[in-house]
C-alpha cells in the first residue's frame, strides 16, 4: 500500500505536543540537543517537562525545562506519571515520552508528527537507526518504508501517544515500573479501541549513547515484567512483531 510522499505541500492542522521525559545527569545523555531541538520553532506547540536525576549541574536553557530534580533514581513511569499528573491533558494532542540518550534526525518533530498523522497511529515511535543498540530488531528502520501499520511499539527511547488514548493508557500502571511488557499489553488496548499503531521509517532515532539496562537491575524489571503480564491480556512476540501494511 502507498501513500504520497511526505514531502509533499500538504500538511496535517497543527497541534499542542508534551514532551515529557527523564535526563541523567552525570552519565552522556544528549539532553541539550534535545531541548534545543523541540524548542525549535515549527507548525507544533510543544511544551517540554523534564525530570532531572543526579548531581551535575545542567545549562540554564535545560533547567528552564526541568521541573524537578532528584539525587537519587526512581522508576522512570513513574517519574513520568508524577509529570502527568500535573498537566491538563486535554490541552495536548499528544505526548511524546523521550529518552535523554538519543540523537534525533533533522527537522524530527515536524517530519514525524506528519507521518503519525497521516497514517493515523494513535501510538507511534520512530524506527532506530541501524547503528543503535536494539533489544527488539522488529523496531531496526527498514530502508525503503516510509513507515509501517504495526501490533508492536516500543516502550523507548522514543513513543508518541495521540489525545484519544489517554483514556485507556495512561496513568502508566506502576506494576511494572520500568515499563517492561507494556509494549506487549499495549496492542490489545489500541486494538480494543479500533485504533491503529505504527513504526515511522522515515525518520529513524540514533541510541547509542548508552547500553540498554545499564542503570537499573535486570532480575528486577524482568520479574515485574512476568507479574504484570500475569494479570492481563497481551500479544506473544510472534503476534507482536507483525507488519499489518507497510507504506513506502
Amino acid at each position: 500500500m502507498t501513500h504520497p510522499s511526505l514531502s509533499d505541500p500538504e500538511k496535517a492542522p497543527a497541534g499542542t505536543v508534551l514532551v515529557i521525559g527523564v535526563y541523567l545527569s552525570g552519565q552522556k545523555n544528549g539532553i541539550r540537543e534535545l531541548v534545543g531541538h523541540f524548542k525549535t520553532p515549527c507548525r507544533w506547540n510543544v511544551v517540554q517537562k523534564w525530570i532531572h536525576i543526579g548531581d551535575t549541574e545542567e545549562s540554564e536553557e535545560v533547567k528552564s525545562f526541568t521541573v524537578a530534580s532528584l539525587q537519587k533514581g526512581t522508576p522512570k513511569f513513574i517519574l513520568l506519571n508524577t509529570l502527568i499528573a500535573r498537566e491538563d491533558l486535554t490541552t495536548y494532542d499528544f505526548i511524546i515520552v523521550c529518552d535523554d540518550d538519543i540523537v534525533l534526525p533533522e527537522n524530527f518533530l515536524e517530519r514525524y508528527l506528519d507521518a503519525v498523522t497521516r497514517y493515523d497511529f494513535a501510538m507511534a515511535q520512530p524506527a532506530r537507526t541501524h547503528n543503535s543498540y536494539i533489544d527488539h530488531h522488529f523496531v531496526n528502520q527498514l530502508d525503503g518504508l516510509l513507515a509501517r501499520r504495526t501490533r508492536f511499539v516500543e516502550i523507548g527511547p522514543l513513543f508518541s501517544i495521540r489525545k484519544d488514548l489517554y483514556g485507556p493508557l495512561l496513568p502508566f500502571d506502576e506494576r511494572s515500573p520500568m515499563g517492561w511488557g507494556y509494549d506487549f499489553v499495549w496492542p490489545c488496548l489500541i486494538e480494543g479501541q479500533g485504533l491503529r499503531m505504527g513504526i515511522v521509517d522515515a525518520t529513524p532515532v540514533e541510541h547509542s549513547m548508552r547500553r540498554p539496562v545499564k542503570n537499573y537491575k535486570y532480575e528486577e524489571a524482568l520479574k515485574a515484567m512476568e507479574e504484570y503480564l500475569a494479570g492481563r491480556p497481551h500479544v506473544s512476540k510472534d503476534e507482536a512483531f507483525t507488519i499489518l501494511e507497510s507504506y513506502a
